[in-house]
């Protein structure tokens, strides 16, 4: 059996490191097969050695992460667990505490992965970028976020989201009302993000003056977007006439953001997706990236990466289970 000590430098951590009851350490140990003893600012670790320096490095990455601004959820711990698990450490020290906006309940937007990091690192750097993975990776929230960001800093003046107005199963045509109200519970998700950054009334505001403007992508057609921050949304449900229509709209002083799942195409059968096939005729143009998150990039509850990973097991067997 081995022996290794983490001391902390500062005491009044420790709290949000160990968790409420413990629950933080209590997770290292189940995962690592070790047991931790803590005395004053030290943690004492014992088990087999290389169980023990990966307890040992999960508790140095944690205090990092908080000095730098991060919240120890349980959704943090668990990634910093995966990630010690894979030999990505280094990988996990280029979060850094920099905040992208504030919320209106005073939250600060940061990334909290490494593949949510590349992700924002891309969309500073280049005109385009297709961010691509599974649900609950902050593709949406993250760019509309930037977005918000970019109007403040007046680097545009305009922002537009858009999606294409697919069902996922259900028939939405009979629902009351104009033609803005029955697209509306497809842009829902567009809403929720702008509300959090701008609150309620500045959003309205906005609004109004056409500064904010959310609409199916069929209004896209046409038009040429100058000086915007322009994100489309489930891009796995356009064709390729409409997403090769929608990158056309591009105008001076734009970015575009481009978010999908692949793995969850709404389209009729036969039809093939935009996004896919976006993804292979732009990888080599200059100025756009493609950002791909995996399962450990879901900041949602455990449950959503526990039923991704169940999935993609499902189909990598031919559905043979």
């Amino acid at each position: 059996m081995a022996e290794k000590t983490v001391s902390f430098g500062q005491p009044s951590d420790l709290q949000s490191i160990f968790g409420s009851c413990d629950e933080n350490l209590n997770h290292i140990q189940r995962e690592y097969n070790v047991i931790l003893f803590c005395r004053g600012a030290d943690v004492h670790i014992t088990g087999e050695e290389a169980q023990c320096e990966k307890a040992a490095s999960a508790l140095r990455l944690m205090e990092e992460l908080l000095h730098k601004g991060q919240h120890l959820t349980d959704q943090t711990v668990r990634y910093v667990l995966s990630m010690v698990a894979d030999g990505e450490t280094d990988a996990v020290r280029t979060l850094d505490g920099d905040g992208i906006c504030i919320t209106t309940s005073g939250k600060v937007v940061r990334p909290k992965t490494v593949g949510q990091k590349k992700y924002v690192d891309a969309i500073r750097k280049n005109t385009i970028v297709l961010g691509v993975g599974p649900a609950g990776t902050g593709k949406t929230y993250l760019a509309v976020a930037l977005a918000v960001r970019a109007f403040r800093a007046h680097e545009v003046q305009r922002i537009i989201l858009t999606r294409p107005a697919v069902e996922a199963g259900e028939k939405l045509g009979f629902l009351p009302g104009d033609l803005q109200n029955k697209v509306d519970p497809y842009l829902r998700p567009l809403y929720d993000a702008l509300f959090d950054m701008f609150g309620a009334e500045n959003f309205a505001r906005h609004m109004e003056k056409g500064i904010i403007e959310v609409a199916p992508l069929a209004y896209m057609r046409g038009r040429t977007l100058d000086n915007a921050f322009i994100i489309l949304d489930e891009a796995q449900n356009t064709t390729p006439e409409q997403i090769k229509m929608f990158l056309t709209r591009l105008g001076e002083g734009s970015r575009i953001v481009i978010t999908g799942d692949v793995t969850q195409i709404d389209l009729p059968e036969k039809r093939k997706s935009g996004l896919v096939e976006a993804i292979k005729v732009l990888k080599h143009v200059e100025d756009i990236a493609t950002i791909r998150f995996t399962e450990k990039d879901v900041v949602r509850h455990k449950l959503v990466q526990d039923i991704i990973k169940a999935y993609e097991n499902y189909y990598r067997e031919g559905r043979n289970a």
